[in-house]
């Protein structure tokens, strides 16, 4: 069987075991990635890039390394070889997580219960709930459910559409590294350099993919469309404004603006400033898009490999009729 296939088989059986199963509740195995960083961490943390950088080289290194030994042990073996990538796509998405967190705050401020909403909001982002109000918190759920799409879900289909099951590991384990030394606290701000600037390099295409599956699938695709050329460049982050002010558009509503992170308060942009305020009806909005985002990618990065393989074998072609 065909690498190509045995991708699209094997992504379309993980995605639907995320949709199914969701995270496991116990012995999730970024869990314990995060745990075997975090020893690593503990023996070579130093106030200072290199050191950081190394740390980023063995942890996201080791997993990447272990993706490809896993899948050079069934090489040749097509029903295995599925069966892996459907484990690794299943391991390293959170698609339905995401929604279900997202939805619990949902509900929670639904029924005007303000401290569960902050007591959950913690699951989806770092933020500080106890400085946000209702409609702050449901704009925070918002950003989330559309930037943890990119992450949590399409970076990691494109990089299994480029590389297989070193691609699908590799890229949870930057993104789990970013998440936990990437910030800039005193602590990480020199250590956590490399994960921070390897996350963004990581997530780059799977950015952009995002934005523009959420420009086809958006409500309003001209405003989707509108919000990224306009302002995505104003996000700090290269990778988290596409996909929020896509999302914005697409929704109808404005992202940005002040917020507070473990006591530091960031005034950042707005985004799709012509748009309404969030609402905890654009919660489920904003999960449904995920949602249909998330489909999209599955087919575009299936697709994508097929025809990534399709180019050597036409330019062998066109060299043997030469």
């Amino acid at each position: 069987m065909r690498a190509d296939r045995i991708f699209a088989y094997g992504a379309t059986a993980g995605l639907i075991g995320d949709l199914l199963l969701g995270d496991p509740r116990r012995g999730h195995p970024v869990a314990a990635f995060g745990r075997a960083a975090g020893a690593v961490e503990r023996v070579l943390w130093r106030d200072h890039r290199g050191w950081g950088a190394l740390h980023t080289a063995v942890c996201a290194g080791g997993a990447t390394a272990a993706g490809a030994l896993l899948s050079r042990g069934v090489r040749g073996r097509p029903a295995l070889s599925v069966a892996l990538t459907a484990a690794a796509t299943w391991t390293v998405v959170g698609g339905t997580s995401l929604g279900r967190e997202a939805r619990t705050v949902g509900a929670a401020l639904t029924a005007r219960d303000v401290a569960r909403a902050r007591e959950r909001l913690p699951h989806l982002c770092g933020r500080d709930p106890h400085s946000l109000d209702e409609q702050q918190i449901a704009r925070a759920v918002v950003e989330s459910v559309a930037e943890n799409t990119s992450d949590a879900v399409v970076g990691a289909l494109v990089w299994g559409a480029l590389a297989g099951v070193p691609g699908l590991l590799g890229f949870r384990a930057v993104n789990t590294l970013d998440a936990m030394v990437g910030h800039k606290s005193p602590r990480y701000r020199a250590f956590g350099w490399a994960s921070a600037r390897l996350d963004d390099l990581a997530g780059w295409p799977g950015a952009r993919l995002t934005a523009a599956l959420a420009v086809l699938a958006g409500p309003d695709r001209r405003g989707a469309a509108r919000a990224w050329r306009d302002d995505a460049h104003r996000h700090p982050s290269p990778n988290a404004g596409p996909v929020e002010a896509a999302f914005a558009g697409a929704l109808g509503v404005r992202l940005g603006g002040t917020l507070a992170y473990g006591g530091r308060v960031e005034h950042r942009p707005v985004l799709n400033g012509d748009g309404r305020p969030v609402d905890v009806t654009d919660i489920e909005r904003a999960v449904r898009l995920s949602r249909r985002v998330t489909l999209l990618a599955l087919v575009a990065s299936a697709a994508g490999r097929l025809a990534f393989r399709r180019i050597p074998a036409a330019r062998r072609r066109q060299g043997g009729d030469r």
